[in-house]
Order: structure tokens, then C-alpha cells, then sequence
């Protein structure tokens, strides 16, 4: 499949593919002074010349920018969003466009920088630069509990895909926060000392014990039973990391995005970088791998274009142009 290039108004900050439906991209977006505009929901369409596409299907505005969002595991048609002004907002895409979501959280008293759905359950978690992780049901109003051992902001959550009680979080006080939401319990933390802080964590999907993280330039594979030493450090990054994900297909294979225009992709078994993409002509934010189509990869960044592309070292560059 060769690559798809989709330009937008407004730099991406993240972007996810869809569990139930294999052709249903989401992006977040967000302007330079990380005010609107919202959520769009793409589609990958077929065309009559034998190639593919991407269609905007629908837009949800917001008066303030959008750090993160994610799918629904649960629900074909919700999703949510982590916004700048410290709420988090549920969406119904399967409903025409409104100015107000399903449901608006406003616990968190800072810019809310991750979510992330339970793969197994119907629960999500959001973390905010006020230094607090909540959990969240979409039919209750408030949160079920707000976890609070970190100290700086947090800037990344993330759950384990085979233990859906366990997840991750990823913060500026320089440690990767391991929980458990049975009995809403810190477990342990993982000190990864770098002046930076952590931008970004992601669990494999075929261990429960294998945690990526990414810090600076810097991206370590941990297990978490022995936590003095990574497993591995790649730092080919030039910039600063801002995304990393497992291949929920290749147990082996690591992605990651930088503000070094690149999206890269890593054998943490090898211990060696497998390929580099140069699609964007400025900072990559957001990356993702489908679950449905095997090495199809999604990204998005400041330079305002949505590349979709099928990972292979002799990628072809860009087949269609469209605007949203």
C-alpha cells in the first residue's frame, strides 16, 4: 500500500485507529498556541483507479486544543479527548456534529496531556500536568478515583493489553508510575533519570512484563521485574521523542515518532532500528499501528498532514492529496 498523505488546517497532536472497524482513523488537533479545533474521524476509502484515499467523515469542534484521544474499546462509535483546558470530553461519532460532546469532565485543574480506554473493560484513565491520573466510567459523572504519587506532570498513561487491571503512567518527575485499579494501588515506580522528564510509555502486547518508554532522544525497554537496567536503549532519535508503540502484531517491533520529523520503527529483540520514515516536514506528535491490518502505521504532526502507510523498507512516498 503505498503511503496516503492527507492535509489538514491544524497540526495533529495524536491520532488512533479503530478496534472495530480496520478502514476509521481519529485525530486530534490542535494550532500553535494550543487552542482549537477538536476531533476528526477519517475514513480510508478505495478509488476508482485502484488506490486508496482518505475522507473525512466527520469534525468535532473544540474551543480548546486537543493533546490526546482514543477509540472506545468497548463501543464502536465513542471516543474520547484529553483537552488543554484541563477537561475531558466523550464523544458519540456515530451523532451528527454538536458543540457539546456526550459527556465533559472537569475534575482536572491543568491541561489534561493522555487518555487512554481499558482494552478489556468499560473504563478509561486521563492524566494532567496537575500531577494526578483519574479513572473514569462514561455513564458516571465523576471520577471513580484520582491517583496522586507523582509530582510533576504526567504526561503519558497507558494499560497493559494481557493484565487490563495494571497500567502505566509516564511523568516529569523523572518515573514511570506502575498501578493497580483493583484496589486503586501504587505498585512500584521505575527511576529513568533524565533532565526532560518521561513524554511517553506503551506495554508490549504479547508480554505483561515489557514496558517501553520514551525520555529526551532516549527510548528504554524495561521488564518490570528487575528494573535497575533497561533491556534496551535505542537513541538514534535526533529531537526529542513524543510517542512510542508497540506492533500489536510483532512482539519484537517498537514504534516511535520525534520532533525530529521521523517516525521510526525498532527490533527491541535485535537491538537494532529497522526502518526510518521521513514523511513529515516538521515535529511528528502522534503515531499508531492498526490492530486489523498488519504493519499499517497512522501519524500526524505540527506540519498539518495525516500519513497512512503500510511499513516496508521500499515504502512508496505519496499516491493522494485531500484537504479536511
Amino acid at each position: 500500500m503505498p503511503a496516503i498523505r492527507l492535509w489538514t488546517r491544524y497540526g495533529g497532536s495524536a491520532v488512533r485507529f479503530s478496534r472495530f472497524d480496520d478502514s476509521r482513523i481519529l485525530v486530534g488537533t490542535r494550532d500553535l498556541f494550543n487552542s482549537g479545533l477538536g476531533l476528526h474521524v477519517l475514513q480510508l476509502c478505495p478509488t476508482p483507479w485502484g488506490g486508496n484515499a482518505i475522507n473525512e467523515v466527520a469534525t468535532f469542534r473544540t474551543v480548546s486544543g486537543v493533546n490526546d484521544c482514543c477509540w472506545s474499546q468497548s463501543h464502536q462509535s465513542l471516543a474520547v479527548s484529553a483537552l488543554t483546558d484541563g477537561t475531558v470530553k466523550l464523544w458519540d461519532t456515530s451523532l451528527p456534529p454538536a458543540p457539546q460532546p456526550t459527556s465533559i469532565f472537569r475534575e482536572h485543574s491543568d491541561e489534561v496531556r493522555s487518555v487512554d480506554w481499558n482494552p478489556a473493560g468499560d473504563c478509561f484513565l486521563s492524566a494532567s500536568s496537575d500531577a494526578t491520573i483519574k479513572f473514569w466510567t462514561p455513564g458516571r459523572c465523576n471520577s471513580y478515583y484520582t491517583f496522586q504519587e507523582h509530582t510533576d506532570k504526567v504526561n503519558a498513561v497507558a494499560w497493559n493489553a494481557i493484565q487490563p487491571h495494571v497500567f502505566a503512567s509516564a511523568s516529569d518527575d523523572y518515573t514511570v508510575g506502575l498501578w493497580d485499579v483493583r484496589d486503586s494501588r501504587f505498585l512500584t515506580h521505575i527511576n529513568v533519570c533524565h533532565p526532560g522528564g518521561l513524554a511517553s510509555c506503551n506495554w508490549n502486547k504479547y508480554s505483561e512484563f515489557l514496558l517501553a518508554t520514551a525520555s529526551g532522544t532516549s527510548i528504554k525497554v524495561w521488564d518490570i521485574r528487575t528494573t535497575q537496567m533497561p533491556l534496551v536503549d535505542f537513541s538514534s532519535h535526533r529531537r526529542n521523542v513524543c510517542r512510542i508503540c508497540f506492533s500489536p502484531h510483532r512482539a519484537n517491533v517498537l514504534l516511535s515518532c520525534s520532533v525530529d520529523y521521523t517516525v521510526r520503527t525498532w527490533d527491541i529483540q535485535a537491538q537494532a532500528s529497522i526502518a526510518t520514515y521521513n514523511l513529515h516536514d516538521d515535529s511528528v506528535y502522534g503515531i499508531d499501528m492498526s490492530v486489523h491490518a498488519e504493519d499499517l502505521i497512522a501519524s500526524v504532526g505540527r506540519d498539518n498532514v495525516v500519513n497512512v502507510w503500510r511499513a516496508s523498507p521500499s515504502h512508496q512516498r505519496l499516491q493522494h492529496f485531500s484537504y479536511i
